[in-house]
């Protein structure tokens, strides 16, 4: 099939400057730029704005609840359906690349390969790992049962044990491995700041991701533990909202990226009582919730690569384009749209994605004016997705 995107302009998810289109596709790639092309079928931009197909490089199919213990509870065709309809909701809001870093498996990724359920192209860590009593291991602290599943996390101790559980990933066909260095919000048993995993056990897994030419995400918010993750070969900090000055530095030196996941926090400071968030989750969100924004600011500042994510579970997920509204409000729309496209591409290790440059993979958005002109119509609703070259109904 092919497809010409006339009386539009064009952000290539990089430059400053919007080009003149039209934008023509054939065979789900971008062939040209400008210029006329006959084309099967012709989609009218009136005056719109091509951009690159959105990236959440932060998202979870498998989180369809808040509840952490009652994912791992339920029965992974269950969780799986959910987790379905979550990626069809989200391609529809113009994200057409996720990585799932907490989650996904060889299953679903065939089943989208096979188009049986509409979804973005879909890069998955599978269960993100944890120790006893980490970020990913669900349990309170007087709740002695196990979740008896690893759909999202999996608790896993001691370097072999480690190295054995990365290996069995890259097996199922991970895009990468995700590791909790750090407490988090929605555990119930440890604290955000202490560093989580042995230096050792750290190490295991970058290297074996590494000799697989694949990195480790980790789960990290203190600069304690960012910098105890970066230093053992973490390529990728989740979250980072108590980044100070030195630890951006250090990850800046390290070629690490930070993915801040600003909308899981606003949310769940509006929206925590509606979905039945726990005292303690609560609590835990104040202590990162403004700090956030000034996490981006000093990485920013430092030279470290900013990406975009989300982090939404259960019924939150309806914010995920709310994310962008913050990342802009902080960044600006040019530097916001760049982690949501090209940035989170390299970060990805797909440069034909996140890009409207020729070569690449035609997935697009289409925006019915100027997002820098009129940032809201990033999170507003009236879009045209295109998926491969395809526009998606």
């Amino acid at each position: 099939m092919s497809l010409s995107i006339v009386n539009a302009a064009v952000f290539d998810g990089e430059s400053a400057d919007l080009v003149d289109g039209p934008v023509h596709l054939e065979d789900g790639r971008i062939v040209a730029i400008g210029g006329s092309f006959r084309a099967d079928r012709v989609v009218d931009a009136r005056g719109g704005t091509v951009l690159p197909g959105l990236i959440d490089a932060h998202f979870h199919a498998y989180g369809i609840s808040l509840d952490m213990l009652g994912i791992e509870g339920r029965p992974l065709s269950y969780v799986a359906l959910a987790g379905a309809r979550r990626l069809a909701r989200t391609l529809r809001r113009g994200f057409t690349t996720v990585r799932d870093v907490a989650g996904g498996d060889a299953g679903l990724a065939k089943a989208i390969d096979e188009h049986l359920v509409p979804s973005p192209r879909y890069l998955y860590t599978g269960a993100a790992l944890s120790q006893t009593g980490g970020h990913g291991d669900p349990r309170g602290v007087d709740l002695d049962v196990c979740g008896c599943h690893a759909h999202a996390t999996e608790v896993v101790d001691g370097v072999d044990a480690v190295r054995t559980a990365v290996r069995d990933r890259f097996r199922r066909g991970a895009h990468a491995i995700k590791m909790m260095t750090s407490g988090g919000v929605m555990s119930l048993s440890d604290p955000i700041r202490v560093p989580q995993y042995s230096a050792e056990e750290i190490r295991a897994a970058t290297e074996e991701a590494g000799r697989r030419g694949s990195y480790v995400a980790a789960h990290s918010y203190s600069p304690e533990a960012i910098r105890h993750s970066v230093a053992n070969g973490v390529r990728s900090i989740e979250h980072g909202n108590l980044m100070d000055e030195p630890t951006a530095a250090l990850m800046a030196s390290h070629n690490a990226f930070l993915v801040p996941t600003l909308a899981t926090y606003d949310a769940i400071s509006r929206r925590g009582k509606e979905v039945g968030l726990s005292p303690v989750s609560a609590q835990k969100n104040l202590e990162v919730l403004d700090a956030g924004a000034k996490a981006v600011r000093l990485a920013r500042e430092a030279g470290v690569r900013v990406g975009f994510g989300t982090d939404l579970m259960g019924e939150l997920e309806d914010e995920q384009l709310h994310g962008i509204r913050l990342q802009v409000e902080v960044d600006g729309p040019l530097d916001a749209l760049r982690s949501a496209t090209s940035v989170n591409a390299t970060l990805v290790g797909r440069p034909d994605l996140g890009r409207v440059q020729v070569g690449c993979v035609a997935d697009l958005v289409v925006l019915p004016g100027n997002p820098f002109d009129t940032p809201s119509l990033l999170w507003g609703e009236d879009r045209t997705v295109i998926q491969a070259g395809r526009p998606v109904s």
